[in-house]
């Protein structure tokens, strides 16, 4: 019986060499580290070394998440990844009537220069990488993340890491947009300037179909509308007068991974070999690391269960594998009890030991590509780039990826996936262990970490304090500039950096580019 794959493809029961007739090795694969990129970006893999673990976190105050990367890093972490929470990913300072109730709870709080200090206290910034998932107001925290470093005598040239900084996403699947596209667009194009002069290792840009999937995207979807953004970021980049090679080199992405290896495996190794031809074929890019598709991956946060969620650890053991024979760059693994609360401490070393098992208690870290030849996978691969190539066709039909958001079409597209997604798992043709089948009729307690609602008081009153210690006049000059040069077409981030250091708040930041450039309305889905 043939079973349908996540993104409604066919998956016979047998495969076998008549499934890859006429199939050319050659134009198909490539040798790992050379175009198109299908067996991995580089040569060895990891036969050199393991990903880079990462594990996501931040919550509370500066001084919790601060303590909670220290004992991530004495555990092995090898790369920080901070979660602010949601009145810092929409630009509001935590004493805004807006940011009421959400302070500290899905994230760090993150106010100004002032918390920022606090959260990488005591952590030497040139010898960890550090990953932000900001989209919005990303200049801002990567601009006090290098005055952090300069405070520490960390030369900005010496810092490593990544700013997620896709906002297009954000009008797709996720919501913490603040501007509309144009200047939106015109912020990431002045942030890849500024790091080519100021911060040349840093990843300008995580180019994000992590969040499309969790609102239901297929795994098609998922690297179409992906990649049909970061087309758009590199024309963007391209029209501002950047040259290709200049920049491309520190793009990134980020996805999902699924329980369904095969797939995700094909996902994988499709979005490389795609990118690599469009970076070629139509931007002209010469240096072969702008034609590689570095990707970062967490496992499935929707596929998490608040049911027997003892069960998430082996969803996230198997959805770890799926981004580890897909050959992606780092990875961070869910915790088990997160489809609850934010997760402990125990639970967080749980997943991070997760990955440590998959590097070092396996052989999948032996050879390059396993799945390589592959009846299989090589065929999965070429379907799933078929209707990729064919959804990003769609994008372009309709003006690009801007043009296609204003359409709500990707909006769409994922909706109609996602009501898909639940009437099979309602019908239980969809089988979730512990939700529609293999329940059990009572669950072990569990006491979950609960977020301190005085948090939101505290930071308040940091707030006042900092309002009434500082140079008011000194902030007040520093956010004209700002918004003159907003208003006009100089880099922001020079007079942004300026506030930022003179103790201007996220919220006031923020607001004095709402000023010039307003805010973003929806539409309705196309």
């Amino acid at each position: 019986m043939t079973r349908e794959s996540e993104s409604g493809l066919p998956i016979e029961p047998v495969y076998g060499p008549d499934t890859l007739a006429g199939w050319d090795p050659a134009e198909k694969l490539g040798e790992p580290g050379a175009y198109p990129f299908t067996r991995g970006v580089y040569p060895s893999m990891y036969t050199g070394r393991p990903w880079t673990m990462r594990q996501y976190a931040g919550f509370g105050t500066a001084v919790e998440s601060n303590a909670r990367y220290k004992q991530l890093i004495a555990n092995g972490t090898m790369g920080l990844s901070v979660a602010f929470d949601l009145p810092t990913q929409m630009g509001h300072d935590s004493d805004a009537a807006i940011a009421s109730g959400e302070v500290g709870k899905v994230g760090v709080a993150i106010d100004s220069l002032d918390d920022m200090r606090i959260l990488f206290g005591g952590i030497p910034l040139d010898k960890v990488s550090t990953s932000m998932t900001i989209n919005a107001p990303a200049a801002l925290l990567l601009l006090m993340y290098q005055l952090v470093g300069e405070e520490q005598g960390v030369a900005a040239d010496q810092l490593t890491g990544t700013i997620q900084n896709d906002v297009l996403k954000e009008y797709i699947a996720r919501g913490t947009y603040i501007f509309p596209p144009k200047p939106s667009l015109r912020l990431i194009a002045d942030i890849f300037k500024y790091c080519r002069a100021e911060i040349p290792k840093w990843n300008t840009i995580s180019i994000s179909g992590y969040h499309m999937a969790e609102a239901g995207a297929s795994p098609a979807q998922e690297i179409a509308f992906t990649l049909a953004d970061g087309i758009e970021y590199v024309r963007t980049a391209v029209a501002a007068g950047m040259d290709v090679d200049d920049f491309a080199p520190r793009l990134s992405f980020f996805f999902v991974s699924r329980t369904t290896i095969l797939e995700e495996v094909a996902k994988f190794r499709a979005a490389r070999r795609i990118w690599a031809r469009v970076m070629r074929d139509e931007f002209g890019a010469e240096n072969p690391k702008s034609l590689m598709l570095r990707f970062h991956t967490q496992t499935a946060g929707v596929q998490l269960t608040a049911q027997q969620p003892e069960v998430n650890l082996v969803r996230v053991a198997v959805q770890g594998l799926a981004a580890v024979l897909g050959g992606t760059q780092s990875l961070h693994t869910n915790s088990f009890d997160e489809a609850i609360a934010l997760p402990t401490d125990k639970s967080a070393r749980l997943a991070l030991r997760t990955q440590q098992v998959l590097a070092y208690e396996t052989d999948v870290t032996a050879t390059v590509d396993p799945f390589a030849g592959s009846y299989v996978v090589e065929r999965m691969t070429d379907e799933v780039e078929a209707a990729a190539l064919h959804l990003m066709e769609r994008v372009e039909d309709l003006g690009g990826a801007v043009t296609a958001i204003e359409h709500g079409f990707q909006k769409g597209e994922i909706e109609r996936s996602a009501y898909r997604i639940a009437q099979e798992t309602d019908a239980g043709e969809r089988v979730v262990v512990g939700v529609n089948r293999f329940q059990v009729e009572t669950e072990d307690p569990y006491e979950p970490l609960r977020v301190d609602p005085a948090i939101e008081a505290q930071q308040a009153a940091r707030l006042a304090a900092l309002r009434a210690e500082r140079d008011q006049a000194a902030v007040d000059a520093a956010l004209s500039e700002l918004k003159k040069a907003a208003a006009g077409e100089d880099n922001v981030l020079y007079p942004m950096k300026t506030a930022l250091k003179a103790r201007a708040t996220v919220g006031e930041v923020c607001d004095a580019l709402r000023e010039v450039w307003g805010t973003y309305v929806p539409t309705d889905a196309f």
